[in-house]
């Protein structure tokens, strides 16, 4: 297990760490997400003992790390340019922690061995850095992180550096070989896919502060602000004022940019505590319907659905997926559909449409760290 207790770091009197508070369980895969910047890696190199902290604590398994230096900490480390040993073959770059501990070379020819059977590059052994492809590299460098077995991994962004065809089968096979091998550990993205894939759990961070920490689905699907919720694709901000509380729903009139329209949503308990409401709504659950079939939308729809008039104004594909913008007068809200539900063209007025339950309250607050949960914004 891993507690980071108040971690601070400046440089060059700039805030780069500012009260980091986060827990990692046994076993449990924690994802750093954010933009480049945020102190993802500097936090990762303080674990590490690459850096020293200001303030705050590490514990490891109940341990202090504090005053270990970094070779008595046991904690693997896959760097985001693997930092491979160009002069040494396969098996002489995953030894060399094992040599390093003096073990002797009958133990290291079965732990390298080991390592190399699960991460089935036993046939690139004998092979110099410079003559495998790259994500024999990443799995190579993860082998010398893994061969030390640590109490602690930490990778710094390892798949970066492969094109996306190779990264995007390399994340699955990553994330089987740290469940198999029921590893504890930090890994540093700022790839929302790769986070909601490879983490059991994600921390949020901005400028050295953690934002939000939760599950996947949790940070996902309710953001606790702003920045949280744009940084996961959830461009649609709502900001509003409470009308009327009803007994399951509420009444906001929505005042974005003079804009002035009134949606119902799901009653959440925070709306019993404060005004003025800033509700985020996720793309795929905004319906979009071509205004020329309006009959056969009030039939299709329930009747508490939120309808508001608007006119597309870009469609840009997305895979297999189209994005489209949708202008409702000086505000633009954003749908996710497919070509074979697409009725309308650039240009056209449409209808949008959201149920209630779309809508989630950001509540402003930087929480939801393991340490404490303050939020009950949507208990």
């Amino acid at each position: 297990m891993i507690v980071l207790d108040n971690i601070s770091k400046e440089f060059n009197r700039q805030m780069v760490l500012n009260g980091i508070n986060l827990s990692v369980r046994d076993r449990e895969i924690m994802v750093l997400l954010g933009p480049s910047g945020c102190g993802k890696t500097t936090l990762l190199k303080i674990i590490a003992g690459l850096i020293k902290q200001d303030r705050g604590s590490i514990l490891i398994n109940d341990e202090s790390m504090d005053n270990y230096p970094p070779q008595e900490r046991n904690i693997g480390f896959v760097f985001q340019e693997y930092a491979l040993f160009p002069h040494k073959n396969v098996y002489e770059n995953i030894a060399f922690g094992l040599k390093i501990r003096k073990l002797q070379e009958s133990e290291i020819k079965s732990r390298v061995n080991e390592i190399m059977e699960i991460l089935e590059i036993q046939h690139i052994r004998n092979k110099r850095i410079s003559q495998i492809s790259g994500g024999q590299k990443q799995r190579v460098a993860l082998a010398r992180a893994l061969v030390i077995d640590p109490c602690v991994l930490l990778m710094d962004e390892p798949l970066s550096a492969l094109d996306p065809v190779l990264r995007e089968r390399l994340r699955e096979e990553l994330r089987e070989i740290l469940k198999k091998l029921g590893v504890t550990g930090l890994y540093v993205t700022h790839d929302l896919t790769e986070a909601m894939l490879l983490g059991d759990g994600v921390a949020v961070m901005n400028k050295g502060v953690l934002q939000q920490v939760g599950k996947p689905d949790e940070i996902f699907y309710h953001p606790k602000n702003e920045f949280v919720a744009k940084f996961v694709g959830v461009k649609n901000i709502l900001k509003g004022t409470l009308l009327n509380l009803e007994k399951d729903n509420a009444i906001i009139e929505i005042n974005n940019n003079n804009l002035k329209f009134n949606i119902k949503v799901k009653k959440y308990p925070i709306f019993e505590r404060v005004r003025e409401i800033s509700l985020c709504i996720h793309p795929e659950d905004v319906m979009l319907e071509n205004i020329k079939n309006m009959e056969e939308i009030f039939k299709k729809y329930p009747r508490d659905y939120n309808i508001i008039r608007g006119k597309v104004i870009d469609i840009i594909p997305n895979g297999s997926l189209l994005k489209v913008t949708v202008d409702i007068g000086p505000l633009d809200l954003y749908s996710i559909t497919t070509r074979n539900l697409l009725d309308y063209e650039i240009g056209d007025e449409v209808i949008v449409l959201f149920s209630k339950e779309a809508s989630h309250p950001l509540c402003g607050k930087k929480c939801g760290s393991n340490k404490k949960r303050s939020c009950k914004c949507r208990i």
